[in-house]
């Protein structure tokens, strides 16, 4: 998941939280304002009562008059005067018994049942008491209520709307220079190492781009040291070579040689033969992963290349035995097309078909060829010697070689070669082998025909 995406979502969690609190404390203290009201409503109501039914006179007589005129009448509402026996107990009626409990403990109470509401004191008089009680259902105040509760659910759900877009667009803007920066670090490249990103300012933004400037500043440094190295080093080493193998032929050439002098000399050349081959295996290994970089790319058929491969094969190998498979070629041919070099292609593949000749001791070698989806995909199967599991990981090292191979000549370069040029051409290698049953390597590219 992006990490834009992560803050998104992070920003309407954190929002959803602050609103379901906010709406839970509006609702809270609107039920608790609503209910004192209406509480506060019914205690008028009680001490009314008491007044009217316990203490007549001309001041309740008014009280009774104003009531019965301005006060309004409550919905289900009922009064009840109940009066203690002579021991000063109370008999509970119709009262809800924890509100007759705490009245009868307390001396005034209220209480709130499903629908209805309560509220009551006790009053003595004439050394008898009395317990007043007012009860009502409160509709309107209960829809209040709920009528809140449907506005803060649409309020709630509208606001997550808003929040996840404005969330969003925030989270948008905010990893827009981290946008930019990202473009233009994927503008450099090995070509063009001398670019470098602006670290003007002093925000976190800077400290990466001066990072980033500071790691092009090396890397620029081991690239021109690798290209220094590989155009000259061909010269440089090279020529002594060239020179110790021409001057070992003029030594053999010569008459009077005994026996043991042209064995040393022999050795001679076929140590400087080896060493020739190593040292032109080591600069195509670090030309493939810089300087080829710089050649002109094309369109490359990619059953064209198979074929050249083969053939080089066999002009080295005349006792390959090589079997091509096509069977599944898509009808559509441009899917075989591949974007690249095809020096460098035709020397990967052919580096893997040749040693599946080699280690498979030239029994038969399959080349198969599809396409999967936007992938090439080339199957070279042989039936060798096969790499030990263990050592499987290794084999892409330069200069590894398996365990069992030590009596097949060869340098440990090819595979590390061909890994190198398949990565240039953005594809990659799968490996599988067992040991005296075979080896399959699978080169996958991606195709330039989609």
């Amino acid at each position: 998941m992006r990490i834009q995406t992560k803050i998104t979502l992070h920003y309407l969690a954190l929002s959803t939280g602050i609103l379901v609190l906010l709406n839970a404390f509006i609702l809270y203290f609107e039920s608790r304002f609503n209910y004192k009201d209406f509480f506060a409503r019914l205690e008028a109501r009680v001490n009314i009562t008491a007044d009217v039914n316990l203490f007549p006179n001309e001041k309740t007589i008014a009280y009774q008059e104003a009531r019965n005129r301005y006060l309004e009448k409550l919905e289900g509402e009922k009064e009840q005067v109940i009066k203690a026996d002579a021991s000063g107990h109370f008999v509970n009626v119709d009262l809800p018994a924890e509100f007759f409990d705490v009245i009868t403990a307390n001396g005034n109470a209220e209480y709130k049942g499903d629908k209805k509401f309560f509220a009551g004191k006790i009053v003595t008089k004439d050394g008898n008491k009395y317990m007043v009680v007012v009860s009502a259902q409160n509709p309107y105040g209960l829809q209040e209520i709920q009528d809140l509760q449907e506005i803060l659910l649409y309020g709630f759900l509208g606001s997550l709307i808003i929040i996840f877009f404005v969330g969003k667009a925030f989270s948008y803007y905010t990893f827009a220079p981290i946008r930019k920066l990202t473009d233009k670090v994927n503008t450099i490249t090995s070509s063009n190492l001398h670019m470098r990103l602006d670290d003007d300012g002093k925000d976190e933004l800077a400290e990466l781009s001066h990072t980033f400037n500071n790691m092009l500043n090396r890397l620029e440094t081991a690239f021109e040291t690798q290209n220094n190295f590989v155009s000259n080093a061909s010269h440089e080493l090279r020529t002594p070579l060239t020179i110790i193998n021409s001057e070992v032929e003029l030594a053999l050439n010569q008459q009077g040689l005994d026996a043991n002098q042209r064995d040393i000399l022999g050795t001679i050349q076929s140590e400087t033969n080896k060493l020739t081959q190593i040292l032109n295996g080591l600069l195509t290994l670090a030309q493939s992963g810089y300087d080829g970089q710089k050649q002109n790319w094309q369109n490359i058929r990619i059953d064209e290349l198979i074929w050249e491969a083969i053939g080089s094969v066999k002009k080295i190998q005349p006792q390959s035995n090589i079997e091509v498979d096509f069977a599944d070629l898509p009808g559509n041919e441009n899917l075989l097309n591949v974007s690249g070099n095809n020096n460098l292609l035709n020397l990967a593949i052919t580096n893997i078909i040749s040693n599946a000749c080699k280690y498979s001791e030239f029994r038969l070698v399959t080349v198969k060829l599809r396409v999967d989806g936007n992938r090439v995909i080339i199957s070279i199967s042989d039936q060798g010697i096969g790499i030990p599991s263990t050592e499987l990981q290794h084999i892409f090292v330069p200069f590894f070689r398996a365990s069992n191979t030590h009596e097949f000549k060869g340098h440990g370069v090819g595979l590390p070669l061909a890994l190198n040029i398949i990565r240039l051409h953005k594809g990659t290698i799968g490996i599988r082998s067992e040991v005296n049953i075979g080896t399959e390597i699978q080169v996958f590219l991606p195709s330039a025909g989609i």
